[in-house]
């Protein structure tokens, strides 16, 4: 007979887009961090994919953003932005 575990599964990665709106934007984490009021290491952590954002923070970034949250987070990695503007490396 095999025991059951209370194992979660390992967590699916989450990946974001905060760099690449932060720099839009000419935005510091510091800065992006007071607006949506975390500290500036939690925008750290987010953008290194080391922290899945709690549903109210991903609401609050969606709605600083005003893009929704699934064009900021995504469980699969996003096509790079080339790819998606010029079909390709150049």
């Amino acid at each position: 007979m095999v025991a059951k575990t209370n194992r979660r599964p390992t967590p699916t990665p989450l990946h974001n887009r905060l760099p690449v709106l932060r720099a839009e934007r000419g935005l510091s984490r510091q800065d992006l961090a007071a607006a949506v009021d975390v500290n500036y290491q939690t925008i750290g952590y987010l953008e290194r994919g080391e922290y899945a954002p709690s549903l109210d923070l991903a609401f609050r970034l969606s709605e600083y953003f005003g893009l929704p949250i699934e064009a900021i987070f995504s469980r699969s990695p996003f096509t790079p932005l080339s790819e998606t503007m010029y079909g390709g490396s150049t």
